[in-house]
């Protein structure tokens, strides 16, 4: 109890215009980390055109990999961002019906989105601490552990290089098939990496590519 008898509890529709501006606020930055990326992308795929050209086969493969990355971290950001859309309807629905109900009701529906949330290291603390209050209120039957989903290392570097494949394809439209088959296995120069690093971090105080994708990847 607070001063003069008050409760010091939120009600439960305090709690849910709470959550919703909670995650409204972690959809926009993860808006930002997406154009981030992108424009990220852009300038690698501009530098494997030039690197293309001069019949650098290392290093093209080196920004096609990095690009691969870049689209999958795009793919896994978008789909945290349908998983809050879906917390965000439901909790619009849980105060459509608590004058009916009387009380927060639980939700399988949040309970898997949730679930998928906190796997993105980016959000992680804010979902969790949200599960948290969820599960006070009686949204969650129980608490959403912090568990990742093993993935196979082989089939996954498979995947890759498929979808690198199909990347120097798509951007070089063959002109790596006619660079010297000399250069085929050769590794890029330390000043042709040196260019390939800077495509990726061109802007000074912009945070390194690679480094956010193993991170968002762990």
């Amino acid at each position: 109890m607070g001063l003069f008898g008050k409760s010091n509890e939120k009600s439960p529709k305090d709690m849910v215009n709470e959550w919703t501006h909670k995650l409204r606020k972690e959809g926009f930055n993860i808006d930002r980390q997406i154009k981030g990326i992108q424009r990220e992308e852009e300038k690698a795929k501009r530098h494997l055109k030039d690197a293309a050209k001069k019949g650098e086969k290392g290093a093209c493969k080196i920004l096609a990999t990095e690009i691969v990355k870049s689209r999958k971290v795009v793919n896994k950001l978008y789909a945290s961002k349908a998983h809050m859309n879906s917390v965000s309807m439901n909790m619009k629905n849980q105060l459509a019906t608590l004058r009916i109900a009387g009380a927060l009701e639980k939700s399988t529906d949040v309970m898997k989105s949730m679930q998928a949330l906190i796997k993105l290291p980016e959000i992680q603390q804010t979902m969790m601490e949200m599960s948290k209050e969820m599960m006070k209120a009686g949204i969650l039957e129980e608490m959403i552990e912090d568990t990742m989903e093993g993935l196979d290392d082989e089939d996954m570097d498979e995947e890759i290089d498929t979808e690198v494949a199909k990347v120097l394809d798509e951007l070089t439209s063959g002109v790596l098939d006619k660079a010297p088959d000399a250069l085929h296995d050769t590794l890029p120069s330390a000043t042709v990496e040196a260019e390939g690093a800077t495509a990726l971090s061109e802007d000074e105080g912009e945070e390194d590519l690679t480094s956010r994708l193993e991170a968002l990847k762990s």
